[in-house]
Protein backbone atom coordinates (compact mmCIF):
# COMPACT_ATOMS: atom_id res chain seq x y z
CA UNK A 1 0.00 0.00 0.00
CA UNK A 2 2.81 2.52 0.80
CA UNK A 3 4.20 2.19 -3.00
CA UNK A 4 0.72 3.06 -4.30
CA UNK A 5 0.61 5.87 -1.94
CA UNK A 6 4.51 6.77 -2.82
CA UNK A 7 3.78 6.39 -6.33
CA UNK A 8 0.85 8.90 -6.33
CA UNK A 9 2.51 11.71 -5.26
CA UNK A 10 1.92 15.03 -6.45
CA UNK A 11 5.27 14.92 -8.10
CA UNK A 12 4.30 12.05 -9.79
CA UNK A 13 1.00 12.56 -10.86
CA UNK A 14 2.03 16.36 -12.20
CA UNK A 15 4.31 14.34 -14.29
CA UNK A 16 1.38 11.64 -15.58
CA UNK A 17 -1.25 14.73 -16.02
CA UNK A 18 1.50 16.65 -18.29
CA UNK A 19 2.03 13.49 -20.26
CA UNK A 20 -1.76 12.96 -20.09
CA UNK A 21 -1.85 16.44 -21.61
CA UNK A 22 0.41 15.52 -24.95
CA UNK A 23 -1.39 12.37 -25.92
CA UNK A 24 -4.95 14.04 -25.87
CA UNK A 25 -3.29 17.03 -27.95
CA UNK A 26 -1.80 14.74 -30.62
CA UNK A 27 -4.50 12.67 -30.63
CA UNK A 28 -7.13 15.56 -30.93
CA UNK A 29 -4.52 17.08 -33.78
CA UNK A 30 -4.25 13.66 -35.55
CA UNK A 31 -8.27 12.55 -35.20
CA UNK A 32 -8.82 16.61 -36.81
CA UNK A 33 -6.64 15.76 -39.66
CA UNK A 34 -6.67 12.47 -40.70
CA UNK A 35 -10.38 13.23 -40.47
CA UNK A 36 -10.41 15.94 -42.90
CA UNK A 37 -7.67 14.32 -45.34
CA UNK A 38 -9.67 10.64 -44.79
CA UNK A 39 -13.09 12.30 -46.07
CA UNK A 40 -11.41 13.92 -48.85
CA UNK A 41 -9.66 10.78 -50.19
CA UNK A 42 -12.97 8.53 -49.68
CA UNK A 43 -14.90 10.49 -51.20
CA UNK A 44 -12.18 10.74 -54.34
CA UNK A 45 -12.54 6.75 -54.20
CA UNK A 46 -16.18 6.31 -54.38
CA UNK A 47 -15.73 9.33 -57.20
CA UNK A 48 -14.04 6.94 -59.23
CA UNK A 49 -12.01 9.69 -61.25
CA UNK A 50 -10.14 8.76 -63.94
CA UNK A 51 -6.09 8.05 -63.21
CA UNK A 52 -6.81 9.76 -59.88
CA UNK A 53 -8.66 7.00 -57.96
CA UNK A 54 -7.05 4.51 -59.02
CA UNK A 55 -3.46 6.09 -57.83
CA UNK A 56 -5.01 7.35 -54.04
CA UNK A 57 -6.43 4.05 -53.95
CA UNK A 58 -2.91 2.40 -54.39
CA UNK A 59 -1.53 5.03 -51.84
CA UNK A 60 -4.16 3.99 -49.34
CA UNK A 61 -3.33 -0.07 -49.88
CA UNK A 62 -0.24 1.07 -49.39
CA UNK A 63 -0.36 2.77 -46.25
CA UNK A 64 -3.16 0.67 -44.40
CA UNK A 65 -0.82 -2.74 -44.80
CA UNK A 66 2.35 -0.90 -43.36
CA UNK A 67 3.05 -0.84 -39.72
CA UNK A 68 2.08 2.48 -37.66
CA UNK A 69 5.41 1.79 -36.17
CA UNK A 70 7.18 1.99 -39.42
CA UNK A 71 5.98 5.10 -40.53
CA UNK A 72 6.30 6.84 -37.32
CA UNK A 73 9.83 6.05 -37.73
CA UNK A 74 9.95 7.16 -41.05
CA UNK A 75 8.75 10.84 -40.10
CA UNK A 76 11.26 11.04 -37.38
CA UNK A 77 14.66 9.69 -37.95
CA UNK A 78 13.64 10.07 -42.29
CA UNK A 79 11.99 13.40 -43.22
CA UNK A 80 15.68 14.94 -41.67
CA UNK A 81 17.64 13.65 -44.65
CA UNK A 82 15.07 15.73 -47.02
CA UNK A 83 15.49 18.94 -44.92
CA UNK A 84 12.98 18.54 -42.43
CA UNK A 85 13.43 18.35 -38.85
CA UNK A 86 10.01 17.90 -36.98
CA UNK A 87 9.83 17.71 -33.19
CA UNK A 88 8.53 13.97 -31.96
CA UNK A 89 5.31 15.75 -31.10
CA UNK A 90 4.91 16.84 -35.01
CA UNK A 91 6.37 13.75 -35.82
CA UNK A 92 4.08 11.83 -34.25
CA UNK A 93 1.08 13.93 -35.44
CA UNK A 94 2.38 13.58 -39.20
CA UNK A 95 2.54 9.74 -38.91
CA UNK A 96 -0.92 8.96 -36.96
CA UNK A 97 -2.39 11.71 -39.85
CA UNK A 98 -1.15 9.74 -42.92
CA UNK A 99 -1.97 6.27 -41.51
CA UNK A 100 -5.51 7.04 -39.94
CA UNK A 101 -6.43 8.89 -43.36
CA UNK A 102 -5.69 5.47 -45.20
CA UNK A 103 -8.32 4.02 -42.94
CA UNK A 104 -10.86 6.46 -42.44
CA UNK A 105 -10.75 6.93 -46.36
CA UNK A 106 -11.86 3.09 -46.39
CA UNK A 107 -14.48 4.04 -43.61
CA UNK A 108 -15.94 6.80 -45.62
CA UNK A 109 -16.10 4.86 -48.76
CA UNK A 110 -17.68 2.31 -47.06
CA UNK A 111 -20.17 4.75 -45.66
CA UNK A 112 -20.98 6.54 -48.95
CA UNK A 113 -21.29 2.82 -50.59
CA UNK A 114 -23.77 2.08 -47.60
CA UNK A 115 -26.15 4.75 -49.25
CA UNK A 116 -29.06 3.12 -51.08
CA UNK A 117 -28.40 4.29 -54.82
CA UNK A 118 -31.76 5.19 -55.20
CA UNK A 119 -30.98 8.43 -53.39
CA UNK A 120 -28.20 9.70 -55.70
CA UNK A 121 -30.66 8.49 -58.51
CA UNK A 122 -33.61 10.51 -57.06
CA UNK A 123 -31.88 13.92 -55.92
CA UNK A 124 -30.17 13.91 -59.38
CA UNK A 125 -33.87 13.48 -60.69
CA UNK A 126 -34.95 16.68 -59.07
CA UNK A 127 -32.54 18.70 -60.30
CA UNK A 128 -29.73 18.57 -57.55
CA UNK A 129 -26.22 18.78 -59.49
CA UNK A 130 -23.87 15.92 -58.55
CA UNK A 131 -21.90 17.70 -56.16
CA UNK A 132 -25.34 18.82 -54.14
CA UNK A 133 -26.27 15.52 -53.97
CA UNK A 134 -23.49 14.45 -52.57
CA UNK A 135 -23.00 16.98 -50.01
CA UNK A 136 -26.68 17.46 -48.75
CA UNK A 137 -28.27 13.83 -49.52
CA UNK A 138 -25.46 11.10 -49.52
CA UNK A 139 -22.94 12.24 -47.22
CA UNK A 140 -24.95 12.85 -44.02
CA UNK A 141 -26.77 9.52 -44.52
CA UNK A 142 -23.12 8.16 -44.95
CA UNK A 143 -22.27 9.90 -41.76
CA UNK A 144 -24.91 8.39 -39.69
CA UNK A 145 -23.80 4.86 -40.82
CA UNK A 146 -20.08 5.95 -40.23
CA UNK A 147 -19.92 7.10 -36.65
CA UNK A 148 -19.69 3.90 -34.84
CA UNK A 149 -16.49 2.50 -37.23
CA UNK A 150 -14.94 6.16 -36.77
CA UNK A 151 -15.29 6.26 -33.33
CA UNK A 152 -13.59 3.04 -32.99
CA UNK A 153 -11.09 3.88 -35.22
CA UNK A 154 -9.94 7.15 -33.04
CA UNK A 155 -10.00 5.55 -30.19
CA UNK A 156 -7.61 2.98 -31.77
CA UNK A 157 -5.60 5.98 -32.27
CA UNK A 158 -5.42 7.60 -29.04
CA UNK A 159 -4.40 4.40 -27.53
CA UNK A 160 -1.53 4.00 -30.28
CA UNK A 161 -0.10 7.39 -29.65
CA UNK A 162 1.92 5.42 -27.21
CA UNK A 163 3.72 3.71 -29.90
CA UNK A 164 5.59 7.13 -30.55
CA UNK A 165 7.41 6.40 -27.02
CA UNK A 166 10.44 4.82 -29.14
CA UNK A 167 10.59 8.35 -30.25
CA UNK A 168 10.42 10.07 -27.05
CA UNK A 169 7.27 11.18 -27.26
CA UNK A 170 6.78 13.31 -23.94
CA UNK A 171 3.54 11.15 -23.95
CA UNK A 172 1.68 9.54 -20.54
CA UNK A 173 2.81 6.12 -21.38
CA UNK A 174 6.87 8.12 -21.64
CA UNK A 175 6.19 9.97 -18.32
CA UNK A 176 4.80 6.58 -16.82
CA UNK A 177 8.17 4.58 -17.64
CA UNK A 178 10.23 7.32 -16.61
CA UNK A 179 8.08 7.47 -12.94
CA UNK A 180 8.75 3.60 -12.51
CA UNK A 181 11.91 3.75 -13.86
CA UNK A 182 13.43 5.46 -11.03
CA UNK A 183 11.81 3.21 -8.63
CA UNK A 184 10.37 -0.31 -10.04
CA UNK A 185 7.94 -0.93 -6.85
CA UNK A 186 6.34 1.92 -9.20
CA UNK A 187 5.23 -0.12 -11.92
CA UNK A 188 1.58 -1.77 -10.99
CA UNK A 189 0.55 1.70 -9.56
CA UNK A 190 1.82 3.35 -12.82
CA UNK A 191 0.25 0.31 -14.88
CA UNK A 192 -2.74 0.81 -12.99
CA UNK A 193 -2.66 4.85 -13.59
CA UNK A 194 -2.43 4.39 -17.01
CA UNK A 195 -5.44 2.05 -17.71
CA UNK A 196 -7.73 4.59 -15.46
CA UNK A 197 -6.37 7.66 -17.36
CA UNK A 198 -6.37 6.18 -20.81
CA UNK A 199 -10.08 4.79 -19.91
CA UNK A 200 -11.62 7.99 -19.14
CA UNK A 201 -9.88 9.92 -22.49
CA UNK A 202 -11.44 7.04 -24.96
CA UNK A 203 -14.70 6.35 -22.77
CA UNK A 204 -15.32 10.20 -22.76
CA UNK A 205 -14.89 10.39 -27.08
CA UNK A 206 -17.65 7.13 -26.89
CA UNK A 207 -19.64 9.21 -24.90
CA UNK A 208 -19.59 12.52 -27.68
CA UNK A 209 -19.94 9.39 -30.51
CA UNK A 210 -23.36 8.62 -28.57
CA UNK A 211 -24.36 11.81 -28.35
CA UNK A 212 -24.23 12.54 -32.31
CA UNK A 213 -25.66 9.78 -33.14
CA UNK A 214 -28.54 10.20 -31.27
CA UNK A 215 -29.04 13.78 -32.84
CA UNK A 216 -28.54 12.69 -35.74
CA UNK A 217 -31.40 9.64 -35.55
Amino acid sequence: MKDFIDAYSWINMRYLLQGLWITVVVSLASIAGSYVIGTILGIIRYVNIKILSPIVGFIIDVIRNLPLLLIIFFTYFGLPNLGLRPSSVWATIVAMIVFESSMIAEIVRSGIVAVPSGQMEGARANGLSYSQTMYHIILPQAMKKMIPALVSQFISLIKDTSLATIIVLPDLMHNAQIVYGENTSYILPMFLMLAIMYFVVCYALSLVSRSLERRMS
